[in-house]
């Protein structure tokens, strides 16, 4: 009987293999960065949605219970007010509103609150915005000042606003409480246009963005009902 040869390897076989080896292993980490790279977008531009859902629902909730007080003398000691400023896509709007909550027991706060809502320069995104809200828990003669300053929503690019004129049916850009157009009366509704820059997950390039806007219209409850135009028919016809 013929003994059966037993041959190994060579060193060239070794080399050849373990080159294969590393040439796989570095496709398999280039494509698993890429998808963790993709995936870490998709998920940001997630929060970018879940941000604006979030910021729309506090900003909604507040404008909906804005109100005035029928006590207008009462100039030195409180003020309640609705006062909306157009300054293109970064608008300024402060108002009066029964949206508070309490948050500390047996404090002395009610319901009614002072809101300001504005926009300052996004310190980690270039040509962004970041979106505040400012919220008194008490009402002076001082609507645009007091509270806190708080964050609702990063990267934004247009914060633009629009107020329904109860009386002319007109969408206006401002509106003023203590103007001679618009005295001490709100709008029927508030138009709010929110744009957010989150990166583009279909993209390679950290530099690319994609931009993403949300709009709600909301209408304010204690405001007066909107006046009935002379063509409307009724029901009659």
């Amino acid at each position: 009987m013929k003994r059966s040869l037993r041959r190994g390897l060579t060193l060239i076989e070794i080399i050849v293999a373990l080159a294969i080896m590393a040439m796989i292993g570095a496709i398999s980490a280039g494509t698993l960065a890429t998808s963790i790279e993709a995936l870490d977008a998709i998920e940001e531009a997630g929060g970018s949605t879940r941000t604006a859902r979030i910021a729309m629902r506090r900003i909604t909730r507040a404008l909906e219970l804005t109100h005035l007080t029928k006590n207008k003398g009462a100039i030195n000691t409180y003020q309640t007010v609705f006062v909306g400023k157009d300054d293109g896509d970064e608008d300024l709007l402060w108002f009066s509103t029964l949206a508070h909550h309490r948050k500390i027991r047996d404090s002395r706060q009610c319901d009614q609150t002072e809101i300001t809502l504005f926009l300052e320069e996004d310190p980690d995104q270039d040509d962004a915005n970041v979106l505040f809200i400012r919220e008194s828990p008490r009402i002076d003669q001082y609507p645009d000042k007091g509270g806190r300053p708080m964050p609702l929503a990063r990267g934004v690019t247009r914060f633009d606003l629009r107020y329904l004129d109860g009386v002319s049916g007109e969408w206006k850009d401002e509106w003023d409480t203590n103007s001679v157009e618009t005295p001490y009366r709100l709008p029927r509704a508030v138009q709010i246009i929110l744009e957010l820059t989150s990166p583009d997950p279909n993209s390679d390039d950290d530099d690319d963005f994609v931009t993403s806007s949300y709009v709600r219209t909301v209408m304010l409850a204690m405001a007066a009902p909107q006046s009935r135009s002379i063509f409307a028919k009724g029901n009659n016809g």
